[in-house]
C-alpha cells in the first residue's frame, strides 16, 4: 500500500525525522490560507505516482493570491490517470544540496538495505551505478549508529551534520520496521544549514502486515477498471501496456504476459477469469478487457471445466454488440475445442493451437507488423 506524501511526513515526524511546516489542503481558498501563515510555499499535488515535477503539478509561489491561481490549476490536473484530489503546502525552506535516502528490501538477499547518495532530486534515477550507496542490514543486528556515520562519510557530509544524519537513519529504520514497510524514501533530504530536513516522503507498506497496522490510513489504490473487476470477482491488474490479455487461470495468464514481454510487447493487463466461468462471467471479462483502449486482444484459453465454446459465444456476444476494429488473437485448446473454433471461425477469427504462435502474431500486429481480423 502507497501512501500519499502528506501521509509519509506525518509518519516521519511521529518517529522523530524533521519535515519542513506544511498542510494538506483540498480547496484554492485552503491553498491560499495556508500561504499567509507561512509565506512563501510549495504547492504540490499529492498523487501516488512519481515524476511530479515533470507533470507541471509541483509549483514554487511567493504570495498567498499566486497559491490560490496554483492550487486552482493543480487541482484541475490528472497525473498518470490519477486525478489530483488534494494538495500539500509546504513552507519553502533554503537547500544548499539535495541528498537521497531510502531502506528498502532488497529481493535478492530477503533482508533491508539502506540506499544513499549525495545526489538526490528530480533524476536521481540516472545517478551512475558507482554513485548510490548500498548497505545491506542484517535484520539479527538491526541499525548501528556507525553505519549511518559511515554512509554519511561516504556521501561527503562533515562535522555535525555526520551525526545527525547517523541519527535520521537510526530513525528511520525504526519506522521502517514498525510499520512494516517496503519502502521508506527521502527524495530529496536536504541539507539547509545544519539541518537535515524531509522535504519529500515515499512511504510503501506491506499488503500483508496491514492488520498489524490498524493506525495507519488506508489509500485505496485501484484504478476504476480494478474497482469493477473486484466488483465482478475477477482477477484483474492494470499494466499500462496495449496488448489486452485474457486466459483462465492465474498461471497461464502469467505466462501469457511473460512471452508478451519475451517477444517485445507491452501487456495492458492481467486478466484471469478463472477457471469454469460460464458465457455471461466470459462476457463480462471481455467487455473488462476492451476498456483499457488497447491496440490488439490476445485471448489465451486451455479448455478443462472451461469450455473453449462458451469461451468463443462469449466473444461472438461482445462483438456483436460493440464495434471492435483491432486485431483479435485466439489460442483454443481443450474442452470442446473444435465446436469454439467454429463459432470464431463465423465471425473471422481462425484460433491458434500454439500460444507462442499466437503471441506472437499479436504482438506483431501491436507494432504494425499483422493485418487487421
Amino acid at each position: 500500500m502507497k501512501l500519499y506524501e502528506y501521509m509519509g511526513k506525518d509518519l516521519f515526524a511521529h518517529y522523530g525525522v524533521k519535515v519542513e511546516l506544511s498542510r494538506m489542503v483540498k480547496t484554492p481558498a485552503e491553498a491560499r490560507s495556508a500561504a499567509e501563515e507561512m509565506g512563501p510555499v510549495v504547492v504540490k499535488a499529492q498523487v501516488l505516482s512519481g515524476k511530479r515535477g515533470k507533470a507541471g503539478v509541483i509549483s514554487i509561489v511567493d504570495s498567498p493570491d499566486e497559491a490560490y491561481r496554483e492550487a486552482e490549476r493543480i487541482l484541475q490536473q490528472e497525473v498518470d490517470g490519477e486525478q489530483v484530489k488534494c494538495l500539500l503546502v509546504s513552507q519553502k525552506v533554503i537547500i544548499h544540496q539535495e541528498l537521497y535516502l531510502a531502506i528498502t528490501v532488497d529481493g535478492k538477499s530477503r533482508r533491508p538495505i539502506i540506499l544513499a547518495s549525495s545526489h538526490g532530486g528530480m533524476d536521481v534515477e540516472e545517478v551512475p551505478e558507482g554513485g548510490m550507496i548500498k548497505w545491506p542490514l542484517d535484520i539479527s543486528m538491526g541499525y548501528l549508529p556507525f553505519m549511518g556515520r559511515e554512509i554519511g562519510f561516504r556521501m561527503g557530509l562533515q562535522g555535525a551534520l555526520v551525526h545527525r544524519f547517523s541519527d535520521l537513519l537510526g530513525k528511520l529504520y525504526h519506522m521502517f520496521r514498525a510499520t512494516d514497510a517496503e519502502l521508506v524514501e527521502i527524495n530529496p533530504l536536504a541539507v539547509c544549514g545544519e539541518e537535515l530536513i524531509a522535504i519529500d516522503s515515499k512511504v510503501n507498506i506491506d499488503d500483508d502486515a496491514l492488520q498489524r497496522q490498524p493506525e495507519l490510513p488506508r489509500v485505496q489504490e485501484k484504478t476504476a477498471l480494478e474497482k469493477k473487476a473486484q466488483e465482478m470477482d475477477i482477477a484483474y491488474v492494470d499494466l499500462g501496456g496495449d496488448i489486452a490479455v485474457m486466459a483462465n487461470g492465474a498461471g497461464i495468464t502469467m505466462a501469457t504476459l511473460d512471452l508478451v514481454q519475451y517477444n517485445g510487447g507491452t501487456p495492458a493487463n492481467f486478466l484471469d477469469f478463472g477457471g469454469g466461468a460460464g458465457v455471461e462471467k466470459t462476457s463480462q471479462a471481455m467487455e473488462l478487457m476492451l476498456g483499457t483502449n488497447p491496440k490488439v486482444i490476445l485471448v489465451n484459453i486451455f479448455g478443462g471445466i472451461t469450455r473453449c465454446d462458451d469461451v468463443a459465444r462469449a466473444f461472438a456476444s461482445v462483438k456483436e454488440n460493440k464495434d471492435i476494429n483491432i486485431p483479435v488473437f485466439f489460442r483454443l485448446v481443450g474442452t470442446n475445442e473444435d465446436e469454439g473454433r467454429q463459432v470464431l471461425r463465423e465471425i473471422g477469427i481462425e484460433a491458434y493451437s500454439s500460444m507462442e504462435e499466437a503471441v506472437r502474431r499479436a504482438v506483431e500486429a501491436s507494432i504494425g507488423k499483422e493485418e487487421v481480423n
